[in-house]
Protein backbone atom coordinates (compact mmCIF):
# COMPACT_ATOMS: atom_id res chain seq x y z
CA UNK A 1 0.00 0.00 0.00
CA UNK A 2 1.31 3.42 -0.92
CA UNK A 3 1.19 6.12 1.71
CA UNK A 4 0.89 9.48 -0.02
CA UNK A 5 1.93 12.58 1.84
CA UNK A 6 0.85 15.99 0.59
CA UNK A 7 2.50 19.15 1.83
CA UNK A 8 0.67 22.41 1.28
CA UNK A 9 2.90 25.40 0.41
CA UNK A 10 0.83 27.52 2.79
CA UNK A 11 -0.80 26.17 5.94
CA UNK A 12 -4.58 25.99 5.76
CA UNK A 13 -6.30 28.73 7.73
CA UNK A 14 -9.72 27.40 8.72
CA UNK A 15 -10.46 30.41 10.92
CA UNK A 16 -9.46 32.97 8.28
CA UNK A 17 -11.42 35.82 6.86
CA UNK A 18 -12.60 36.67 3.35
CA UNK A 19 -9.21 38.13 2.39
CA UNK A 20 -7.54 34.85 3.35
CA UNK A 21 -10.06 32.89 1.28
CA UNK A 22 -9.52 35.15 -1.74
CA UNK A 23 -5.77 34.66 -1.40
CA UNK A 24 -6.20 30.90 -1.33
CA UNK A 25 -8.37 31.05 -4.44
CA UNK A 26 -5.86 33.29 -6.23
CA UNK A 27 -3.11 30.75 -5.57
CA UNK A 28 -5.29 27.98 -7.02
CA UNK A 29 -6.17 29.80 -10.26
CA UNK A 30 -3.25 28.33 -12.24
CA UNK A 31 -4.51 24.82 -11.38
CA UNK A 32 -8.03 25.39 -12.72
CA UNK A 33 -8.89 24.89 -16.36
CA UNK A 34 -12.00 25.84 -18.27
CA UNK A 35 -13.11 24.82 -21.72
CA UNK A 36 -12.66 27.41 -24.45
CA UNK A 37 -16.28 27.15 -25.45
CA UNK A 38 -19.24 25.32 -23.98
CA UNK A 39 -21.58 23.92 -26.58
CA UNK A 40 -25.01 22.99 -25.32
CA UNK A 41 -27.68 21.67 -27.59
CA UNK A 42 -31.38 21.69 -26.76
CA UNK A 43 -33.00 18.39 -25.87
CA UNK A 44 -36.18 17.41 -27.63
CA UNK A 45 -39.14 17.20 -25.23
CA UNK A 46 -39.89 13.78 -26.76
CA UNK A 47 -36.65 12.50 -25.21
CA UNK A 48 -37.54 13.70 -21.72
CA UNK A 49 -39.43 11.08 -19.76
CA UNK A 50 -40.84 11.13 -16.26
CA UNK A 51 -38.85 10.56 -13.15
CA UNK A 52 -39.63 7.53 -11.02
CA UNK A 53 -39.34 8.21 -7.31
CA UNK A 54 -39.68 5.42 -4.76
CA UNK A 55 -42.61 6.00 -2.35
CA UNK A 56 -40.29 6.21 0.65
CA UNK A 57 -38.26 8.99 -1.01
CA UNK A 58 -41.44 10.81 -2.02
CA UNK A 59 -42.63 10.75 1.60
CA UNK A 60 -39.27 12.04 2.77
CA UNK A 61 -39.36 14.93 0.29
CA UNK A 62 -42.97 15.72 1.13
CA UNK A 63 -42.05 16.00 4.81
CA UNK A 64 -39.21 18.46 4.10
CA UNK A 65 -39.88 22.16 4.43
CA UNK A 66 -39.55 24.34 1.35
CA UNK A 67 -36.99 26.74 2.82
CA UNK A 68 -35.11 24.66 5.36
CA UNK A 69 -35.50 24.52 9.09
Amino acid sequence: MTNLTVHAPVPADFEGDLASLRGDCARMVPHWTTPDRIISTPVSPALIHGVNVPPSSARLLEAMSDYGD
